[in-house]
């Protein structure tokens, strides 16, 4: 949050669920996350962690309970309309998901092909944040050429090409050395400095404790506990 500023809930969990047959992943999760926050959720593995981030972009249903994003139940969009609530995220995967047969400024373009932009201002846009990351020198690269930490700035400037609202990135450091976390984390509290809302789901105890936002704790699928740190 930004000093001064009045809360304002731009997602909303209210008793959420989420099963898999007989078992539980989430339980009973009842969660504001406010505008221009940098949270985490944290938790071992299997705490339920990537399927809280899926249910917000709808990559997944929840089984009951209730998802506000800026006002939106998400139970109640009809589904010719979810991509254009997922122009809300902005999304940052552990194994990045980059297409590689695609260069670094086809990956990152294509978000914005998509919402049927004009060249002239997908290339200005794609250029800009590609310098943010670090990686105009390497635009024509294919991904499979790159490194761990150099992929991950691309699916970041992938994530904020389309100026969201709101980034969820899901272990965004963990396979990468720390070095390039560092660099990887720097970005993300840039992208926050700048007005983004940022949640990142993590088992990583340093990378949080280095951070100063909020932490929201996962075990089992349950919501153990909130700090602040």
């Amino acid at each position: 949050m930004t000093g001064g500023e009045e809360k304002y809930a731009i997602v909303r969990l209210f008793h959420v669920y989420r099963s898999y047959g007989p078992k539980n992943a989430l339980v009973d999760i009842t969660l504001d996350i406010y505008k221009n926050e940098f949270l985490f959720i944290s938790g071992p593995s299997g705490a339920g962690k990537t399927t809280l981030l899926k249910l917000l972009y709808i990559a997944e249903p929840v089984s009951d309970g209730q998802i506000l994003v800026d006002g939106m139940n998400l139970s109640r969009i009809p589904r010719k309309k979810i991509p254009f609530l997922r122009r809300n995220f902005g999304i940052v995967f552990q194994d990045y998901k980059l297409i590689p047969t695609k260069t670094v400024y086809e990956n990152v373009s294509l978000v914005l092909e998509a919402k049927g932009q004009k060249q002239r201002m997908i290339q200005k846009k794609v250029n800009s944040v590609l310098r943010t990351v670090g990686m105009e020198q390497r635009l024509n690269a294919l991904p499979p050429s790159l490194s761990g930490g150099e992929q991950q700035r691309v699916a970041i400037a992938r994530a904020v090409v389309g100026d969201p609202k709101i980034i969820l990135a899901d272990e965004p450091t963990g396979s990468l050395d720390t070095e390039s976390a560092g660099f990887i984390f720097n970005l993300l509290k840039g992208f926050h400095t700048r007005g983004t809302t940022v949640v990142i789901a993590t088992h990583d105890r340093e990378l949080i404790r280095k951070s100063g936002g909020r932490v929201v704790n996962l075990n089992a699928g349950r919501l153990i506990e909130t700090s602040d740190i």
